[in-house]
């Protein structure tokens, strides 16, 4: 039987091992959709600014409602995948609401996640009614997939 030299079978070894972990490249990757929430530009978005205002402080939003176009939506999602090969995973959500008055001045701004599986207004610490707001809210954490204009 052959015998192979002791450093030979180590540099093998240590050959396989780094071959086999390059394989795995994008383990544990995160990745970041959206408006990245800055608590410190939200916590400057007062009650009375203008719509200019907010646009300047917060950036353009993710998308604006459309009835009556007074309400704007910064949306934000983070997902992580444990494999390179593998489908990603929802692992936070958030939508940054600003609230407008027929002036276009802030009425209140809201922050909605999801807190165990439901909408949840961080700000208020409250869960928001049914309604034509929070089902739109709903909508945007459901995905868009789910939607269907015609209502059929």
């Amino acid at each position: 039987m052959r015998r192979y030299h002791p450093l030979l079978v180590r540099l093998a070894a240590a050959t396989v091992l780094v071959s086999s972990l390059a394989a795995c490249t994008g383990v544990g990757e995160e990745f970041q959709r959206g408006y990245v929430v800055d608590e410190r530009a939200i916590s400057q978005v007062k009650k009375g600014m203008s719509a200019e205002q907010v646009l300047q402080t917060l950036g353009t939003p993710s998308t604006v409602s459309t009835v009556g176009n007074r309400n704007w939506y910064y949306i934000s999602q983070k997902s992580r995948r444990s494999l390179q090969f593998m489908g990603e995973q929802v692992v936070d959500q958030q939508i940054t609401a600003v609230y407008f008055d027929s002036g276009l001045r802030v009425e209140r701004v809201a922050l909605y996640g999801l807190q165990d599986g439901r909408v949840f207004d961080f700000i208020s610490r409250t869960t928001p009614a049914g309604g034509e707001e929070s089902s739109f809210i709903g909508q945007l954490f459901r995905g868009v997939g789910s939607f269907n204009p015609f209502g059929t």
